[in-house]
């Protein structure tokens, strides 16, 4: 079983590269964002528990997060692999990973970080704003915001995995072929 983390801040282009991942090796893909989308639409407790941070441009609390991941694992028992999408965001929840799949008799194999400066962040998040109905994507404030929350919470879990020699970082920018060929080498190595 493969275990892969895509992490990067906001904006850096994971859940593509992740759609691209899970065709080339027959991962399940989940998506944080996707479980948040799931849960609010169908206007469950944990979905509008979520809602009040992401509207304010915040983390959702990990307690929340977890439980939503977990609850998506154990719909799929049979699975080879996952790639997690947007999770781990802290520390707290990279421990919690860490202790969910040991549970499982699995662990995290590796943790691939799309690099992506702020200015092209911001670039792309605006972008996105465009189409995507998600007031936080059209707002340069809170997108920066949400950029400093992910450098001061989130890029430590980088730090936790290069600790285990199970994190790398791969160039985020240029187009999306580019990027996945990057991606793919290094998820390569892993099967």
């Amino acid at each position: 079983m493969m275990n892969l983390i895509l992490f990067g801040p906001p904006g850096s282009g994971k859940g593509t590269q992740a759609a691209k991942l899970v065709e080339e090796f027959g991962l399940l893909h989940i998506s944080t964002g996707d479980l948040f989308r799931y849960h609010l639409k169908n206007d469950t407790d944990l979905g509008r528990e979520a809602k009040r941070y992401m509207d304010a441009g915040e983390l959702v609390p990990d307690g929340v997060t977890i439980k939503m991941l977990e609850d998506k694992v154990e719909e799929n028992p049979d699975i080879e692999g996952i790639i997690f999408d947007g999770f781990p965001r802290t520390i707290n929840q990279a421990v919690a990973l860490d202790t969910f799949l040991q549970k499982r008799g699995t662990s995290v194999h590796s943790l691939v970080m799309l690099d992506v400066p702020e200015a092209e962040i911001v670039h792309r998040l605006l972008e996105r704003g465009k189409t995507s109905g998600r007031a936080d994507d059209r707002d340069e404030t809170t997108i920066s915001r949400r950029f400093q929350e992910y450098l001061v919470k989130t890029s430590p879990v980088y730090d936790h995995y290069a600790q285990q020699h199970k994190a790398t970082k791969v160039s985020g920018v240029g187009s999306v072929e580019a990027i996945f060929g990057r991606l793919a080498a290094e998820v390569g190595k892993l099967s």
